[in-house]
Formats: structure tokens, sequence, C-alpha cells
């Protein structure tokens, strides 16, 4: 990904507003990118951004249009699900891009790098600077999707890290929003967790229901033989009117506490205001130090970068 190249902007899930849709956009043009907008951003069915085939067919558009070298979700919040079985994952392969999304887009980037072996992108969206403008993440998006080798993730200075357990370790990087990874749990769909680092977010849950994820994962196995663990920022989580009494992080500890294997939390993807860019698959390395832990990718993400 260089200055000039060309964006392809989709809805794959929910639409966002279009003033959103065009002031968030404006940054990526301010900062030396052409764009291309898909149908699906201005198609409404409910709050998806058109039917699962509109959708599919959007998708296909953009991967088959030799003049796009990114796809950048402008928003996630539900319906991949139903467009996941409309997808021609041979076109895609055959149509190598960069694809970038979080939350909802967790299913796509999971289903194209297991049916592809495409490398996709965690990171951020259109969605991401509804707000603001975050310096932090569109230079380290601009950083891996150049093909940087061996890029060092670190927590922003404006975030704390939190590190459950030290320790070091390597792994190709799995992981996206936990809700959508239970979903692919008993399909043909799982996720092979075997060696990686994986990585969790999630946003607006209730403490027992995130440890209900947890425990649902670590039962189906999810964690057995895993390297490492992240988990993001988890935004907007919530109490009932009987406390549950224990954070996320104890939460996490409880359930996941006698695991071989460093652990650290606040990282900054998912929800919150800092998103790292995260390519699935790639090698990477956790070092879950008490000064400054960090996640080091030890391949370049994109070739000829």
């Amino acid at each position: 990904m260089n200055h000039g190249d060309c964006i392809g902007i989709i809805s794959p899930s929910y639409w966002l507003s279009e003033d959103h849709l065009r002031r968030t956009a404006s940054y990526l043009e301010a900062n030396g990118y052409r764009l291309k907008f898909g149908s699906s951003n201005l198609l409404r069915w409910g709050p998806f951004a058109g039917h699962p085939q509109e959708r599919a067919d959007d998708i296909h558009r953009m991967f088959s249009d030799p003049e796009i070298n990114v796809v950048i979700c402008a928003r996630g919040g539900y319906g991949a699900n139903r467009v996941l079985p409309l997808i021609d994952y041979e076109l895609i392969k055959e149509n190598p891009k960069i694809f970038i999304g979080y939350s909802d887009i967790t299913a796509y980037l999971a289903s194209i790098t297991q049916k592809t072996g495409l490398i996709t992108f965690h990171g951020p969206m259109l969605v991401s600077y509804k707000k603001r403008f975050v310096k932090y993440n569109f230079e380290l998006m601009e950083q891996v999707l150049k093909g940087t080798k061996e890029v060092k993730i670190e927590y922003p200075k404006a975030l704390s890290p939190k590190v459950l357990k030290l320790g070091t370790a390597t792994g190709p990087l799995w992981g996206g929003n936990m809700t959508l990874l239970v979903n692919r749990l008993g399909t043909t769909d799982h996720l092979d967790t075997n060696g990686v680092i994986l990585f969790l977010e999630d946003l607006d849950e209730y403490l027992y229901a995130f440890e209900r994820m947890l425990v649902q994962m670590r039962t189906a196995g999810l964690f057995d033989h895993i390297k490492g663990l992240i988990i993001g920022e988890l935004d907007e989580f919530k109490d009932q009117e009987v406390p549950f009494e224990r954070n996320t992080d104890q939460i996490v500890m409880d359930i996941c506490g006698d695991l071989d294997i460093p652990i650290v939390s606040n990282f900054p993807c998912g929800h919150g205001t800092y998103q790292a860019t995260l390519p699935i698959s790639i090698p990477a390395e956790l070092n879950a130090n008490e000064q400054k832990p960090y996640l080091k990718l030890l391949e370049p993400a994109v070739a000829n970068g």
C-alpha cells in the first residue's frame, strides 16, 4: 500500500451514514490515496448495507477491479454470517488484495484466510475515525500495509499495558472478535488455534457473558495449544445490578491463568480508540515483559513493500 494507490470502500455488514462515510474517507484522500466506493455503501435493508447477495456481489466487484489495491470496510455491525456462503473464494484467491476491518468483519478475515491462504488484516475501518483522526491507527496501518519488515507494535502512550502472565512466545497470529469466533465453534469453519498467538476483543458485553464465552472457548479446546494470549481493549463492558465482583483481567486469569503462556490485556486492538493493524496468519512474537510488552511481526505482511 503506497501513496497514490486506489482504495475500495465497502460495507459488507451494517451501513455507515453517508455523512460519516464521506468525512472519514476524506482522511484517506488527504493522505494521498484514491478512493472507489462500492455500491453497498448506499444500500439499505434495515441496518444492513443491502441484502446478503448484494453485499457479496460488492466484495466480488472490489476484488475483480484491477485498479483497486486495498479494500477497507466502512464498519462492522452484524450480518457477515449471511454473506459468507455466497462468497466466491476462488475469485478472491485469483485477485489478491489487502482486505482490512474488525468487529463483524472478523468473519470475513478468518474465512478468506482459511479458504484462500491470503493474509487479511484486523485493523481500523472508516468508523474508527468517526470521532476524530487517530494518528496511531493510521501510521501503524500504513507501516504494516507497506510490507515493512519486523514491525514492532507497542502500546500507545495513552493506553496502560497490562501483563497478566510474563513470558515470550512465537507463532502465527490469529483471532478477532470473540462473539464471531465463538459462532464458528462446531462448524466446518472453526478456528485451528494449534501453535498460534491468539488475540481476542469485544464490545458492549456483560461481564458474565464475557466469562461465558471464555469458558466455552476453553471447553471447546480453543486454548489447549495456543502459544500466547492477547486480550484487546474490551470497550463498554458492563455489570448487572448484582455485581459480578471480578473485572475482565480477573475473569481471564480465572479461566486461562493455569495455561503456561504469556498473557497481556488492554492491547490496542478492537473497539477502543487505538487499533493496531494485525495481519492474520503472519508469524509474530509476543513479548510480555513487565516494562514494555509488545508484539513483533516477524515477516512482512505484504510482498514487495
